[in-house]
């Protein structure tokens, strides 16, 4: 619902802000790393953002970099790992350094992350592992997305808007981009995606 928030920055901890867009105070969930590069309070900052909803909460978790959104977003589709988990590993690593650990296996250095036990680690590099290893869920700059041409993200989003998961959606999409080519329109990519699904 809402991809980023640009506002005056009123509040901080290390854990949350409150941003003043236009008179409204937005209170926005954050990891650690976004806290420790924002600027000083009354600037004005733009926040990437991930609208959580479930029957009995709404909550709003924000990142500093896409890069950090893009990994929150692999983490919540982890079965077990909701959006304060994720959050929470977020902030005890780098982005670069997790796909690192996820890539090697290594269960071991994933437990020194708080929030993620034995259990946790080894259903991570399950699920996650393959597509980093062969580099399908993270590009060479650390950014998930789908190819620039054609309309990749307008069909991203609609595939996001119906409910699929961002990595299942952008699996379908480079399928789709394989079978349509690089200049497919939107909705020939979203009806070839629901097919691969």
């Amino acid at each position: 619902m809402f991809d980023f928030l640009r506002g005056t920055l009123t509040a901080k901890t290390p854990t949350s802000i409150v941003l003043d867009v236009n008179g409204i105070g937005f209170q926005v969930n954050i990891p650690v790393s976004t806290y420790e590069r924002l600027p000083a309070l009354q600037t004005t900052v733009q926040i990437l953002t991930y609208h959580y909803v479930r029957e009995d909460i709404q909550a709003l978790y924000g990142f500093i970099t896409r890069e950090e959104r893009d990994l929150f977003l692999l983490l919540i589709g982890v079965s077990g790992i909701g959006p304060k988990s994720a959050i929470t590993i977020l902030s005890g690593t780098t982005p670069r350094r997790f796909r690192d650990q996820i890539t090697a296996g290594d269960v071991s250095a994933l437990t020194q992350i708080p929030g993620i036990g034995p259990k946790t680690a080894r259903r991570i590099i399950v699920e996650l592992g393959e597509k980093f290893g062969k580099g399908e869920a993270l590009l060479p700059d650390d950014r998930l997305s789908v190819p620039a041409a054609g309309g990749g993200e307008e069909a991203l989003k609609a595939l996001l808007s119906l409910g699929y998961r961002r990595a299942e959606a952008l699996t379908a999409l480079r399928q789709a981009y394989q079978t349509l080519g690089p200049d497919a329109p939107p909705e020939k990519l979203i009806k070839t995606a629901l097919q691969n699904m």
